[in-house]
């Protein structure tokens, strides 16, 4: 049917309408801290199909990995579907991110026929598992994480199944809050089903569904031109996932092999470390997600998101992989490989489009967990904390600091202390930038966010889900990395309690008087940090951003005793810092003997000469960057070789790839490193 310009923009925003209507719902019924203040929660329309229709200012790790729910739960409860059904899941491994995020579908009905699916995913501050907030970084299996919901049917033919509710909340702790957070997603479902049904009684059931099919057909069109405007090949970038064997470091490896033909793309993860039982596994659902995310960020960030951007993009991670996990390995580490998946995005079209894209985000979700029973109040009680990072720079500016990043929509990333307090026997006693945490460049990366929380009761449990606690955000087109995630515990008499697994902690005892010290992740940096005008590094300066050590040590900027930049003496420092960096020669190298492999990880090595890592200050398993300041760096750890040719980088024809890199072309090699905490 032909269906008028107008006619067709009225429906589609009417569609994104009903969304920020259910957002609004869920905002002012949901009883827990974390969805009502923090906005921890996504809501969304679907065809029956499950593709995505319309959402609005929600999380894209919410709602782009959502179709895979919706589709599990149709091949599950499809053909016995029929009106006043409610569907509740959160199984990781039917199309979920973590156990936490628990999805309320509503199939809605028009004349006997499916038209719709309302549906709304919100993180639950707990569902059950051996910690407070259910994200252990000690979990091993996915049963340690809280209570497992396949897709059903919690609500049948308009009657509650009040058992089956009862039985799942007896699992989770603060069980009235949690019913309080199901009543609001259905609250908001409901609204949906009645503003859907006004419009179809206006427009018509094939008005609305041609209007629907228009929206996603052009949405399709800008990403095929998009894509179609990249120059065809293939693009690779490396990643690291970080696990702690027996207190020791290893890191788990996340390829990617981009591929663009025309107008479609393959993201390829082929290769990927194989699932362990250790929470850094994630689902296909998120995998793909965050592909998504990172394409649409990058190549048509403009206009709203729906199903058609990604039909032109294909996503392949081999089953039973950190990337594709499968029973019975832990699943709740989402956050840290969608971010994961992201950089690795970021770092192939880096090669491509190096204008579009912005040094690596935070690096991590960050989830930190404080719980337990205060016997003043005589109640349960759970805080879920995400202390917001640093955002990439990107050419056009510097990074944002303590703010959300691509994949978070429009969630708070600093939780307010008065909320805080008043709800949890916490005080919140620092909330503050971190000086020096954003990587240098010519645009410099967003900065993070450092808050210490004291514990006002007996006792208390800590948790804490992160990664990048190693390796940390990396710059693009020469700029540096930014400052690696942290936490710590100040006891009470003032010893410092540090991890021996950071990042990776499971229901570490807290006594009142104890203060755990929260330091998210800097956003890595965009260009040469050289390249940065001296104003604006004195400026920075100023702020309290940036110290003035940093100013010498990364943009050679010296400052006068007023503050104001030394032109005579940043030029020399300059200078100095360019002829220090003393490139290697990249020489092709076979593709044997690139990496070190443990029993499930695989690390790149840098071969060097011993004396090019000596004078360069580069010891023996050091991470380190390669980079050509073309792209984004490729990182490995140092392996000192006689037998490489002094003065030369050996690379395999990937890591030439990585680099844009030539034989023979100059390659810097340089310690992944921060200012001291």
């Amino acid at each position: 049917m032909a269906l008028d310009p107008i006619t067709l923009e009225v429906i589609s925003q009417g569609l994104i309408s009903i969304v920020r209507e259910m957002r609004a719902t869920v905002m002012r019924t949901a009883k827990s801290v974390a969805i009502y203040e923090a906005k921890d929660f996504s809501c969304g329309l679907f065809a029956p199909d499950a593709q995505v229709v319309a959402q609005s200012n929600d999380i894209g790790s919410h709602v782009v990995p959502m179709p895979w729910s919706v589709r599990a739960a149709m091949e599950r409860l499809g053909e016995g579907l029929a009106p006043g059904d409610v569907l509740l899941m959160n199984d990781p491994y039917a199309g979920g991110t973590h156990l936490n995020d628990v999805t309320v579908i509503v199939p809605v009905f028009r004349d006997g026929r499916l038209v719709f699916f309302p549906a709304v995913r919100a993180h639950w501050p707990d569902v059950g598992g051996m910690v407070p907030g259910s994200m252990s970084g000690t979990a091993t299996e996915i049963y340690q994480e809280g209570v497992r919901i396949p897709p059903l049917k919690v609500i049948e033919a308009g009657r509650l199944n009040a058992s089956v509710l009862e039985l799942l909340l007896a699992n989770m702790r603060v069980p009235e809050e949690r019913k309080g957070d199901f009543e609001a997603a259905l609250a908001a479902c409901r609204v949906a089903e009645a503003r859907i049904q006004e419009m179809l009684a206006r427009y018509g059931i094939a008005t609305v569904e041609e209007a629907v099919r228009l929206d996603l057909d052009r949405s399709e069109a800008r990403m095929r031109a998009a894509i179609a405007a990249l120059p065809d090949g293939d693009y690779h970038y490396e990643d690291y996932l970080e696990t702690f064997p027996g207190g020791r470091f290893e890191p788990l490896l996340v390829p990617l092999r981009l591929s663009i033909a025309g107008e479609r793309m393959v993201a390829d993860f082929t290769g990927a470390a194989p699932q362990v039982p250790v929470p850094v596994n994630s689902t296909l659902a998120v995998t793909a997600g965050s592909v998504f995310i990172a394409v649409k960020s990058v190549l048509d960030p403009a206009l709203p998101l729906n199903q058609g951007s990604f039909r032109t993009v294909e996503v392949v991670a081999p089953p039973g992989t950190v990337l594709n996990v499968e029973r019975p390995a832990p699943a709740g580490s989402h956050g840290e490989v969608r971010k994961r998946v992201i950089a690795a995005m970021v770092g192939a079209l880096s090669q491509v489009a190096p204008e579009r894209v912005a040094g690596d985000l935070c690096r991590t979700s960050f989830h930190n967990l404080i719980g337990g029973w205060d016997p003043r109040s005589r109640r349960e009680w759970v805080h879920y904390e995400w202390s917001a990072g640093g955002n990439g720079a990107f050419r056009e500016g510097d990074g944002p600091s303590a703010m959300a990043t691509i994949d978070w929509g429009d969630l708070v990333t600093v939780q307010p202390s008065e909320v805080l307090e008043t709800r949890y026997p916490l005080l919140v006693e620092e909330s503050r930038l971190r000086t020096d945490s954003g990587g240098a460049g010519a645009t410099r990366g967003g900065l993070s966010m450092q808050r210490r929380i004291r514990l006002r009761t007996a006792e208390g449990r800590y948790s804490v889900l992160s990664d990048g606690a190693v390796v940390p955000a990396f710059g693009v087109l020469g700029g540096r990395s930014g400052l690696p995630v942290a936490s710590w515990i100040e006891r009470s008499d003032g010893a410092v309690e540090e991890f021996p697994t950071p990042g990776k902690v499971g229901g570490h005892l807290m006594r009142e008087g104890d203060a755990v010290v929260l330091r998210s992740a800097g956003g890595g940096g965009y260009g040469d940090p050289l390249l940065r005008p001296p104003e604006r590094v004195a400026e920075d300066v100023r702020l309290g951003l940036v110290s003035a050590a940093a100013a010498a040590e990364f943009y050679g900027v010296v400052l006068a005793p007023d503050g104001v930049p030394d032109a005579a003496a940043t030029t020399t420092r300059r200078a100095a810092l360019r002829a220090a960096r003393r490139p290697l020669a990249a020489r092709p190298a076979p593709a044997e003997g690139v990496f070190a492999r443990g029993a499930v990880s695989r690390r790149r090595l840098c071969r060097l000469h011993p004396e090019d890592a000596i004078a360069r200050g580069l010891a023996e398993d050091l991470l380190v960057e390669m980079d050509t300041g073309r792209a984004a760096p490729l990182r490995g750890w140092v392996r000192c070789d006689p037998r490489v040719a002094p003065g030369t980088l050996p690379l395999d024809p990937i890591g030439l790839a990585i680099l844009k890199a030539r034989p023979g072309d100059a390659v810097e090699v340089r310690a992944v490193r921060a200012l001291p905490a």
